[in-house]
């Protein structure tokens, strides 16, 4: 936890706060924190700053904090993901997070388990956490937005040319000669598909979309190597 974030309900006056729970917790066995010590802190969708302890107890952290820094830029990536497992999704979540990525959309696809539609995972408070963790680490406050998207060609149809309007568009492919291209300074959209890639039919949607297919060269990644390797080459 490099930033403590800071929601509404902690807040008992416009500068000072009172935690509990996992973040306490954090600031005492990890800190080891004392009172008079600052901590790097922001709030949830908002400026960043620094906390000083007021008082810190086995229940309760208070902090009088001042938020004057802005957070860091956003990724000029949208992404598109083939809803990895469960299990996966947790981590690459937080990657994409950390990596600051503001706009994830979770696709549908033939090689889609159906299950994994239903996984208490894609709730929203679920979501959030894990987003949240990715902020911590990277000492970010905003929020990435998430988007469900069970049905693959209506939103392809529909929805898809808004969200690349502006952009260029690529599609990870294993295969394909063309090489993923490297730090591009310009609004990008990227489509990952699910372990197995996807389908001929997919990427022919996603090319009518203008969607440009291109890869890592020979290996194969697993889905949460190829997210933050794909989004690291594109603009970092």
């Amino acid at each position: 936890m490099n930033i403590i974030l800071l929601q509404d309900a902690d807040f008992v006056s416009a500068e000072r706060v009172q935690l509990t729970g996992r973040r306490l917790e954090h600031v005492c066995k990890v800190h080891r924190a004392v009172v008079g010590d600052e901590l790097r802190v922001g709030k949830v969708n908002g400026l960043m700053g620094r906390g000083t302890i007021l008082s810190l107890t086995d229940q309760q952290l208070e902090l009088d904090i001042f938020l004057d820094q802005p957070p860091p830029a956003p990724s000029p990536i949208t992404l598109l993901l083939a809803l990895p497992r469960p299990k996966m999704l947790k981590r690459v979540l937080q990657s994409v997070s950390s990596l600051g990525v503001k706009q994830i959309y979770l696709l549908n696809s033939y090689r889609v388990d159906k299950s994994f539609w239903g996984s208490p995972l894609l709730e929203e408070e679920k979501l959030q956490e894990q987003l949240l963790l990715g902020l911590e680490q990277a000492r970010d406050t905003i929020v990435p937005q998430v988007t469900l998207c069970p049905r693959f060609k209506p939103f392809v149809e529909d929805e898809l040319p808004g969200i690349t309007a502006g952009s260029v568009a690529y599609v990870a492919h294993p295969g394909v000669e063309m090489v993923c291209p490297h730090a591009l300074d310009q609004k990008i959209t990227l489509a990952i598909g699910p372990e197995g890639g996807f389908i001929p039919y997919e990427i022919e949607k996603l090319q009518g979309c203008g969607f440009i297919p291109v890869s890592l060269g020979e290996r194969i990644l697993r889905v949460e190597t190829a997210v933050p390797v794909l989004l690291s080459r594109l603009h970092l």
